[in-house]
């Protein structure tokens, strides 16, 4: 009997487990999306940041691999690129003619791209 209990106990343990990573697994990793998609993501954005933000290495983070392909601007090596962008925080994002201001997830990116 006891053996029954604890063998149910570790089935439901397992299903919660998958669940939660299921859940939670494609956002902490930024997302996945195909090739083409994220060839349009960079060629419709840009992407202002500075070196020491911590907001900024998170935003790297999640463009992951992908990072090479974005054209960023450093705004203590070019300031006056971010001036005349307007930008006033980091990270920002210029996309289709707007500044954008914070971290966003590869699928919201997406969406404000339109690709």
């Amino acid at each position: 009997m006891k053996n029954k209990n604890l063998a149910f106990w570790v089935v439901i343990a397992v299903i919660i487990l998958a669940t939660i990573l299921v859940i939670y697994w494609p956002s902490s990793q930024g997302g996945v999306l195909d090739e083409a998609t994220m060839n349009c993501i960079t060629q419709n954005s840009q992407l202002y940041v500075l070196t020491n933000c911590p907001h900024c290495s998170q935003q790297k983070q999640i463009l992951g691999n992908y990072l090479d392909l974005f054209n960023v601007i450093d705004c203590i090596d070019n300031q006056q690129a971010c001036i005349d962008a307007g930008v006033r925080y980091v990270p920002a994002w210029q996309i289709n003619g707007e500044l954008h201001t914070g971290v966003f997830e590869l699928e919201e990116l997406k969406e404000m791209t339109h690709c």
